[in-house]
């Protein structure tokens, strides 16, 4: 009998010694892992002639597995803040060491020879490789390089327009001659003359004379609007009190409450302490404020549950009836006094 060996493909123990790679299952097996490798082989083949140079980000740090060799390779290539697209898997592809596992996987797994070659890089290729990274390394310096001048010459239209901004605000204002504006209110003060004495209409239309504003001879481009203060009420700058500390007219008295009581919010407190406890306990539903009849027994004997049930029936019996005779000498005796002094009347 063949000593036990271990299939990793297969991931079983066989007994059969070399026939195992012979079996259909082992080669179904060989195959399928095969064809999962090969698409990440032929995109790196692509590379070869055209290498993607791009920012690195830590997507780029994903691994593949070598079948051939048993371990793990990386599949992008990156330095600093620059990653070439496929570059780790070519480099292992078409290492010296890669070939060898490759020879001694075919080997010991009895693969097709002709898929071996799809999974080797020969050195022109990575020669070819290498010069294609070059181009691709200028070309992304140069994409780099326009971009930074598009953001400079964004930064430089935004520092002008901000300039341009500034220098309106801060700009000064033109003064206007002082003969032009004397000229202009006199012009201003023969226009509302003329009207008011060639118009008919009532006397809302005749204007009063302008006043003579002194702040006009300082040459200032001012206009006066009039005083604004509201006659009979005060603001905040001359003393008066604020209208949000003016206390409104339904609750100047102080008679009306605000808020819930004392009692309520007892009770809101009872509340909130039952709603604490369990819903199914005994006497949750019970109604505390109902009147118990003579007909209620206890199901226990008395306070301290000592002695029989019937003793504590008949007890309860006996102290109810005593209870309504007394009730009853009292109404007999207000009735016998309430009699007497109608016959006194």
């Amino acid at each position: 009998m063949a000593p036990a060996q271990r299939c990793p493909l297969c991931r079983q123990t066989f007994f059969c010694g070399r026939g195992h790679v012979y079996s259909r299952k082992h080669q179904r097996t060989l195959k399928a892992a095969l064809e999962r490798l090969l698409p990440q082989v032929e995109a790196a083949r692509k590379a070869v002639r055209a290498a993607q140079v791009e920012r690195y980000v830590p997507e780029h740090e994903r691994r593949c597995w070598c079948l051939c060799c048993g371990c793990e390779v990386r599949k992008h290539l990156s330095h600093g803040n620059l990653t070439v697209l496929h570059g780790g898997l070519l480099e292992h592809l078409a290492s010296p060491e890669h070939k060898k596992a490759t020879n001694r996987f075919w080997w010991e797994n009895k693969a097709e020879f002709q898929m071996k070659e799809k999974f080797l890089i020969s050195p022109q290729d990575y020669a070819r490789f290498k010069k294609s990274m070059v181009k691709g390394l200028d070309t992304y310096e140069e994409k780099e390089d326009e971009v930074i001048k598009e953001m400079a010459a964004q930064i430089r239209e935004v520092e002008h327009s901000r300039q341009e901004l500034v220098r309106s605000v801060l700009e000064p204002q033109p003064v206007p001659d002082p003969e032009e504006g004397s000229s202009a209110l006199g012009s201003w003060k023969g226009t509302n003359s003329l009207v008011a004495s060639t118009s008919q209409q009532p006397s809302y239309l005749d204007l009063p004379p302008a006043p003579e504003l002194d702040w006009m001879e300082t040459g200032q481009p001012l206009t006066f609007i009039g005083h604004q203060d509201t006659p009979g009420i005060g603001n905040i700058h001359s003393g008066a009190t604020p209208p949000w500390m003016v206390q409104d007219e339904e609750y100047s008295s102080g008679n009306q409450q605000i808020g819930p009581s004392y009692e309520e919010f007892l009770k809101e407190k009872e509340k909130q302490k039952l709603k604490k406890l369990p819903p199914d306990r005994v006497g949750a539903n019970f109604d505390h404020s109902s009147s118990t009849s003579i007909g209620w027994l206890p199901s226990f004997g008395r306070v301290w549950n000592n002695g029989r049930r019937w003793q504590s029936r008949h007890q309860f019996k006996t102290e109810a009836a005593a209870r309504n005779k007394q009730s009853h000498k009292k109404s007999q005796s207000l009735t016998d006094t309430f009699s007497s002094q109608q016959t006194h009347t």
